[in-house]
């Protein structure tokens, strides 16, 4: 007997078609389901149309799912999620704000998510993360290549086969092979507020050019520095008495709320990739 389930979330991205909502929404009602909450939209550039629905009745996932996708266009993807706590696991470097900020709410019950352990190329961080109970792998990469470290990273990776990688301000550039491991997997902060002063030292390039506003960004990691999907961004303001040290300082309490943000819209499958850019709900 296949077993049944009580809610999901309902993730469809195709090709927009007249009466496509009511087609959804019809396989819906014949299958007894309520729809709890539901939103869409339709990117008129590319005629792209994406809709998240959470609904709750008694179902089985695979007849749900294919019920959906005889009612969408042949090119669709239609997902049916069954809410739950994802694996995670954070990666950072010797910078406590962003990953100490994670660790707290995680303890405070806000993420929907469970933190699986901390690695980091150096062991600046490991006295904090213990405090929260949670495993601390310390893989250096003093004397090793660029890809034998990532080697080492990615067997500890394999052991906890995360659903999400969280780059908690870790300050390596990473391998398109490493990437390529984990596509749409690996989610980043950034200090700046992108496409904007990408790269190294963003404060300084910031302040040099006179800005009157500072921000953060967190995207997925691509091959391409800094410029993968936009998931969340905000910005705070600056003036002239600011130095770029004093940006850096104001910077990093929006770095860690952003980040935050980010990965609570994502743990929640409220962002649809297509291309280099994003929908979120």
């Amino acid at each position: 007997m296949k077993e049944k389930v009580k809610r999901a979330r309902v993730l469809i991205e195709s090709e927009d078609r007249m009466g496509l909502v009511y087609r959804v929404s019809k396989v819906f009602y014949e299958n007894s389901l309520n729809i709890d909450s539901n939103r869409e939209f339709v990117d008129k550039e590319t005629g792209r149309f994406f809709m998240r629905s959470v609904v709750s009745g008694e179902f089985e996932v695979a007849g749900l799912q294919r019920e959906l996708l005889e009612a969408v266009p042949e090119d669709a993807s239609v997902r049916v999620v069954i809410p739950g706590r994802k694996k995670i696991v954070l990666m950072a470097t010797k910078e406590s704000h962003a990953l100490g900020d994670i660790l707290i709410r995680y303890a405070d019950g806000e993420l929907d998510a469970d933190i699986e352990a901390v690695i980091a190329n150096r062991d600046t961080l490991s006295s904090l993360v213990e405090r929260f109970g949670i495993p601390f792998i310390h893989i250096s990469a003093e004397g090793l290549e660029r890809e034998e470290h990532e080697r080492r990273v990615l067997a500890e990776l394999k052991r906890y086969e995360p659903d999400y990688i969280v780059l908690a301000k870790y300050m390596r550039i990473l391998t398109p092979s490493f990437v390529s491991s984990y596509p749409g997997k690996i989610i980043n902060i950034h200090h700046s507020f992108l496409p904007a002063f990408i790269g190294a030292n963003p404060y300084r390039q910031a302040y040099e050019r006179g800005v009157k506003i500072i921000g953060a960004t967190a995207h997925f990691v691509t091959d391409d520095l800094d410029e993968g999907p936009i998931i969340a961004q905000d910005v705070i303001p600056v003036n002239h008495r600011y130095d770029w040290r004093d940006m850096q300082r104001a910077g990093r309490d929006v770095e860690k709320i952003v980040l935050s943000r980010a990965l609570n819209l994502v743990l929640n499958d409220r962002v649809f990739v297509y291309g280099n850019k994003t929908v979120v709900f």
